[in-house]
């Protein structure tokens, strides 16, 4: 049934404030979404998530945000696209020099929280991005949701375009994520998610929150870190994927 990339957001936990398992993810995983600091993350633990990543083999991204600490990133900030495009990338040059610090490097971009969003239907912060990204370096992937600016201006720009779907959150029938602050939007249960990553992968199509069924085809499988029962979620994803004759490689390494 061939590959499928399962990715995570790590390095997450800033000073004495810990969030998520970044070990025993990245024992999971295949790439790490690795925070740079603007919605979360300081120098230690980034230097951290990056050579334990190494030592696992496990493909790093730029988890790129708006910068918004005090939000954790998941606040819209109206931003210029030319100053848009320069905080990226610096997180992306900060980011990268750790990570080769730790004998790595970052091989993709994925914009976090409302930079996430904003990107999906805005084309200039979506250019503004895949701009910041290309010219640092341009052999770099962009990950974000099918059918979005972001991947359409990565398409355009030369940047090799990465749609996800995301593991353990409920979709509208237009193909958006159900915002967080509405009851249901939030997964956990392992062996359901599991269930439904499967039939995503077999089928191609997601079930949504009013039960349509949504067409959608992924490379890459997103499991936050941060959702209650992370580990026990991404070790039953990885499960079932594996049991199913589907293998799991990051789509950096591909091809």
């Amino acid at each position: 049934m061939g590959s499928v990339d399962l990715n995570s957001d790590l390095g997450e936990s800033y000073g004495v404030w810990t969030l998520g398992d970044d070990e025993a993810m990245l024992a999971v995983v295949s790439s790490a979404n690795v925070a740079c600091g603007f919605h979360a993350g300081d120098p230690t633990t980034l230097r951290a998530v990056c050579r334990a990543a190494a030592a696992r083999e496990v493909t790093i991204g730029a988890q790129v945000s708006f910068p918004d600490l005090l939000g954790f990133g998941r606040r819209h900030l109206s931003i210029e696209p030319d100053a848009l495009e320069d905080l990226v990338l610096y997180q992306i040059g900060a980011l990268d020099g750790i990570a080769r610090a730790a004998g790595t490097r970052v091989s993709y971009v994925k914009p976090h929280g409302a930079l996430y969003h904003a990107a999906h239907g805005d084309a200039a912060q979506a250019k503004a991005i895949v701009d910041a990204a290309h010219s640092y370096r341009d052999d770099l992937a962009i990950l974000g949701l099918p059918d979005s600016e972001l991947l359409a201006a990565a398409d355009r720009g030369g940047l090799n375009p990465v749609a996800e779907a995301f593991a353990d959150r409920s979709y509208r029938r237009d193909g958006s994520l159900v915002p967080r602050s509405e009851p249901g939007a939030v997964l956990n249960d392992p062996e359901l998610i599991a269930a439904r990553v499967l039939h995503l992968i077999e089928r191609h199509e997601v079930i949504a929150i009013d039960g349509a069924r949504i067409p959608l085809r992924a490379e890459s499988i997103c499991i936050h870190s941060d959702t209650d029962r992370a580990v026990e979620i991404a070790v039953a994803v990885r499960s079932i994927l594996i049991h199913a004759g589907v293998s799991i490689s990051s789509f950096a390494g591909r091809g």
